[in-house]
């Protein structure tokens, strides 16, 4: 049986493959003994060239190799700007817009603009910054990238200046109607909400916090309490050194419960508004108080529910994908649970994981229905259920390699399929607090005979 996995999931995936596509398309040879459209060190230097594109922080970028492009996430504009190299718009009077496309003179201009194409390349990059950060003051027809050419988007940007730190009037302006300032990118506009992702760690990256927060002005003129909002303090350089901040906006102003404000005085935003920071696992509204946000994500439009899907994602699997622990209620994983449900967190784990935990704070009650799907993990070599269990499915004995099956209190536990005493490799049973009577007769034959350890 293959996991199902959901279309949020499948986007992430081509996400993380985005680099192979693009290395079969331009740099793999077509047919034996032919040349790809580039060598990768070509394709390299055009996705790191983009501004978006994110390297991890100690990878040597002059030696890098194809099978570590899995680590590199590739930007936004990169294949704009691979589609420039190789068909680029140019006027219609150009050498290589007159030329046969199959002639050697053709082939000969080709490599001179490419040539030189490599050479400016800085320049483009620096045109990217520009644009990225001003697009919102250009004209509406020039704020999409695949309209524009090299020249177009140099003509466009060539009166902006990066050494600017700090929005404009105008930009904070059309910041408090549109959402979009600078140092943040808007990710979601839906029917009722809008989020503005900070990522940026740098002097406008905090201008953006400060912005959507307010500049810790408080309530009482409608603006928030957010520590990161502060201009004077440095809570933001830490928040966002372990992760994006986004800012949860309504797109239609009402009032806020401490004050009764629609509006902040400061910003121009709605009162009514919040900071999620997933890393740290805080929710939090404008008095940077904690709000359930399994309540407001159930509450609110589907959309917006979906479009955090990814995020609970990335906190599923620890050590490097091999390790899924939940610590229910309190975890992220919990969360993603209570808002996706059990059968989704199962089909959505990697097929690769190891160990999975799931462990139920004292006090709360739960008692699952492992699905079937846990069979499709067949690398697991170590389970830990504890006070959580009803029932384990037939699929479970698919774990040749699964070692240690520990499932203590849980006392609503039924009987183990008969199967799991064939399992090879298991050596230890741990149901300390849980029905004994759930041990099968093929189990206690491996105990007696001591090749099994269990513990009741």
């Amino acid at each position: 049986m293959t996991i199902r996995f959901t279309n949020l999931l499948r986007d992430l995936i081509v996400e993380s493959s985005r680099f192979q596509v693009l290395f079969d398309k331009f740099v793999k040879p077509k047919e034996k003994g032919q040349r790809g459209f580039m060598p990768f060190e070509t394709l390299f230097a055009l996705i790191v060239a983009d501004p978006t594109t994110k390297v991890p922080e100690g990878m040597d970028i002059d030696n890098v190799k194809p099978e570590q492009m899995e680590r590199v996430k590739i930007g936004k504009y990169a294949q704009w700007l691979i589609k420039n190299f190789i068909t680029p718009k140019l006027p219609v009077n150009h050498p290589l817009m007159v030329s046969n496309p199959q002639s050697s003179q053709y082939k000969q201009v080709l490599k001179q603009f490419q040539d030189i194409f490599m050479e400016d390349l800085y320049k483009v990059t620096t045109n990217l910054q520009k644009y990225e950060r001003f697009k919102n003051r250009l004209a509406q027809e020039y704020r999409d990238i695949n309209k524009l050419s090299i020249e177009t988007l140099q003509d466009q940007v060539k009166d902006f200046s990066l050494e600017k730190t700090k929005a404009t009037a105008e930009e904070k302006k059309e910041a408090s109607v549109t959402y979009a300032h600078p140092g943040a990118d808007i990710v979601y506009r839906g029917q009722d909400w809008t989020v503005a992702k900070i990522s940026d760690k740098g002097p406008l990256g905090k201008e953006a916090a400060c912005f959507y927060g307010g500049s810790h002005n408080e309530g009482r003129r409608g603006e928030t309490t957010w520590c990161t909002s502060s201009p004077g303090l440095t809570y933001f350089d830490g928040y966002i050194g372990r992760g994006p901040l986004y800012v949860v906006i309504p797109n239609k102003a009402r009032p806020f419960k401490s004050y009764g404000k629609e509006t902040g005085e400061v910003s121009g935003l709605p009162a009514d508004r919040y900071q999620f920071h997933f890393p740290d696992n805080q929710y939090m509204d404008a008095d940077d108080r904690p709000i359930n946000l399994i309540d407001f994500l159930n509450t609110n439009e589907e959309g917006l529910k979906q479009f955090f899907k990814p995020e609970f994602m990335k906190g599923l699997t620890t050590n490097e994908g091999k390790k899924v622990t939940v610590n229910y209620p309190d975890d992220s994983s919990s969360k993603f649970i209570a808002l996706y449900g059990f059968d989704e967190f199962f089909e959505t784990l990697p097929e690769t994981i190891q160990r999975l935990e799931f462990v139920v704070k004292s006090g709360s009650k739960l008692n699952l229905n492992v699905p079937a799907s846990i069979g499709n993990f067949r690398e697991l070599t170590a389970i830990h259920f504890v006070g959580c269990v009803a029932s384990m499915p037939e699929s479970m004995c698919n774990l040749q390699k699964l070692q240690f099956l520990s499932l203590p209190e849980n006392p609503n536990l039924q009987r183990l399929p008969e199967c799991i005493g064939s399992l090879p490799r298991l050596s230890v049973v741990n149901i300390k607090g849980s029905n004994k009577n759930a041990i099968p007769v093929s189990l206690q034959a491996r105990v007696d005979t001591d090749e099994v350890h269990l513990f009741v």
